[in-house]
């Protein structure tokens, strides 16, 4: 125990304001550290669900990666902790919404405003491939804006490290923003895929932003097969009230051929589109973004909160609650069904391997 038990970070630590979100993983909502005032997005997710659905490792990786990382336009993991009933990882607060809100409310974005996104994307991509990460789900849903509208990537659920050399093979990822090779690759067996793929996502969000809609009519249903075929036979079109050098650019970002592909921070520095562009700026949120979220607004659907407080079986703001009445009826029920057993098997290895987080220690 000793003197760890100042940072042992807990449930207790922090004060919860508001729901605001639930995702594949889990619920979301903000809370205040106690001790230091500080604002947070807190992600929680019930174990007992995370095993139904077979998410732990999804989590574990998750929380593995994030511990590891830390840049100015990603959403960074601050604390980790659990209780009996849940994990909870403690975020950067990001109050401007996802892009697919935004999508969603149809805003225009300008060349301006996605050239933006595309310079401070760049840098998380570049960053990430440093840390051997490829982020593998780059798409308007997992990009938050901050209230004065800079962008962070989030969401490390099906990211992968690759060690040099290596190569990703999994078909994982959201299908009309997946890189042609990930398919390929998929299909034949083939060679497998690398960072590119994030910059090929880049692209199609980028293009959807300036658009409204995708290059690619792609749905999670399309079989994988057609989709090679299509990559092959359809050719994107551009409007033609862009500017030549965002074409250019998002041509170079939508080479079908990952070789020949931006795929790194070298090659977007170079582009024409982005000549003017002064990096020591951007990584510093020196340029102001055109597009700044209505302030005043929560971005997002005002029924999670109503769902926290009236629908949920197991609210958290009656946590402390429901936790000491388990622990009374533990002790006294005699439980030996075999299903019931492999649970609790899971939930002790949950309990066991998962990873308490301080940033601050």
């Amino acid at each position: 125990f000793g003197d760890n038990h100042v940072f042992r970070m807990n449930f207790d630590h922090f004060q919860i304001l508001r729901a605001i979100g639930k995702g594949s993983f889990g619920k979301v909502c903000i809370v205040q550290k106690r001790d230091t005032e500080k604002m947070y997005a807190m992600k929680y997710m019930n174990k007992q669900q995370c095993i139904e659905r077979d998410e732990v490792r999804n989590v574990f990786r998750e929380l593995e990666i994030l511990q590891e990382i830390e840049h100015v336009f990603l959403v960074n993991l601050w604390y980790s902790f659990q209780d009996e009933e849940d994990m909870f990882m403690v975020v950067d607060l990001l109050l401007g919404g996802d892009l697919r809100y935004h999508l969603q409310q149809n805003v225009q974005f300008t060349e301006e405003t996605v050239k933006l996104y595309i310079c401070e994307m760049a840098l998380a991509l570049d960053y990430l491939r440093s840390q051997h990460i490829i982020h593998r789900d780059v798409k308007p849903d997992n990009i938050l804006l901050d209230e004065q509208g800079h962008a962070h990537l989030t969401d490390f659920n099906i990211a992968t490290i690759i060690r040099d050399g290596e190569r990703a093979t999994a078909l994982a990822g959201t299908k009309p923003y997946m890189a042609p090779e990930i398919f390929h690759s998929f299909l034949s067996g083939g060679t497998g895929y690398s960072f590119e793929v994030d910059w090929w996502s880049l692209g199609i969000m980028a293009y959807e932003l300036l658009r409204g809609w995708r290059p690619y009519d792609i749905h999670s249903n399309n079989p994988v097969e057609s989709l090679v075929q299509l990559f092959s036979t359809v050719s994107v079109q551009y409007s033609s009230a862009w500017s030549k050098e965002m074409v250019a650019l998002l041509r170079k970002l939508l080479t079908v051929n990952p070789e020949h592909r931006f795929s790194c921070l070298a090659h977007i520095q170079a582009s024409a589109q982005l000549s003017g562009v002064v990096w020591s700026d951007v990584s510093e949120k020196r340029v102001e973004p055109a597009f700044v979220p209505n302030k005043g607004r929560l971005h997002c659907d005002p029924t999670f909160e109503l769902e926290e407080m009236i629908l949920e079986s197991r609210p958290l703001h009656k946590k402390k609650k429901r936790l000491a009445k388990n622990k009374s009826r533990d002790n006294s029920k005699d439980s030996s069904q075999s299903e019931n057993d492999y649970l609790q098997e899971c939930l002790e290895a949950i309990q066991q391997d998962f990873v308490i987080f301080n940033r601050e220690k």
